[in-house]
């Protein structure tokens, strides 16, 4: 059997034409022997009924045996010339014909100066696009810092609300003047606990004096 590659071919027909040979190959084999079976049983059959002809079982098989050796011969013989015929006048594509998913590089040929223009351009797209998708990354994960600052100067001002509407329900429109009034009030509470504490050093250290005296 042939084993010159034929990719073309198997393109066009989806399958080896080889393949398809042998099958066919292996199926006239397998029916010339199923068929020589059922001579062989007719054949004894026939011996059966005649007890005196001296012909025995094994005779038969071996009978049968050589003429399927002589025919498989012949077989093979035949077999190489269909083979020959399938594969130059049937399962073979003609070099001047060209399949349609094909035709598209015979009407659109490149040289070898334009296939590495084309892969230089390629190799600097690509590298374009890997500084756009880091790029993007980037802005991405600013986006979300940003989201996330957003968040909190929503609470900030939410908060601020809370305490404009507090100050506003005490008769204090202005939160200026509140939070101005609140520093002022803390300020006047800082300097009165350093005055007791200032006096309560002084009254510790009387009290020292006078248990020493």
């Amino acid at each position: 059997m042939s084993i010159e590659p034929m990719c073309y071919e198997t393109q066009f027909f989806g399958f080896t034409p080889q393949t398809c040979i042998l099958r066919l190959y292996i199926s006239f084999q397998d029916y010339l022997f199923d068929m020589l079976l059922v001579v062989e049983s007719v054949i004894l059959k026939k011996i059966e009924k005649f007890t005196d002809c001296g012909i025995s079982r094994l005779e038969v098989r071996d009978g049968t045996q050589k003429y399927l050796t002589f025919v498989n011969e012949r077989f093979n013989q035949l077999f190489e010339k269909m083979e020959l015929c399938l594969l130059k006048m049937v399962l073979n594509v003609p070099r001047n014909v060209l399949l349609q998913e094909d035709k598209v590089h015979a009407e659109c040929s490149y040289s070898k100066e334009k296939f590495d223009t084309l892969q230089s351009e390629t190799k600097s797209l690509n590298a374009q696009c890997k500084a756009e998708s880091l790029a993007t990354r980037a802005l991405l994960a600013e986006l979300k810092e940003q989201k996330v600052i957003q968040a909190e100067l929503a609470k900030i001002l939410a908060w601020f609300d809370g305490m404009d509407k507090i100050c506003r329900e005490h008769g204090n429109t202005d939160l200026l003047e509140s939070f101005a009034f609140m520093i002022q009030k803390s300020k006047m509470l800082q300097g009165t606990v350093k005055e007791i504490d200032v006096k309560h050093k002084k009254l510790k250290l009387d009290i020292t004096s006078k248990k020493v005296i």
